[in-house]
């Protein structure tokens, strides 16, 4: 289900992942990843995008969605 992503901010492990079809623009702040569409993902779009980043928090808010940063550790 890979597709043509049109724009892409970083290519540090860019491949490495299935985006959905619908994605645009993936860009990668720090830990997180942040994927955007032309148009609204769907849950599907949601559900590919947690089967790969099953530890992490990943939302879906429209035409975002956001996999969220690793948790600090504290001491």
């Amino acid at each position: 289900m890979n597709n043509t992503v049109i724009n892409v901010r970083t290519d540090e492990g860019f491949l490495l992942y299935r985006w959905p079809a619908a994605t645009r623009d993936v860009s990668r702040i720090g830990d997180a990843w942040v994927l955007h569409a032309c148009g609204d993902f769907d849950l599907d779009d949601l559900n590919l995008v947690r089967d790969q980043f099953t530890h992490r928090r990943v939302t879906l808010d429209g035409d975002v969605i956001t996999v969220w940063p690793r948790p600090r550790e504290t001491a």
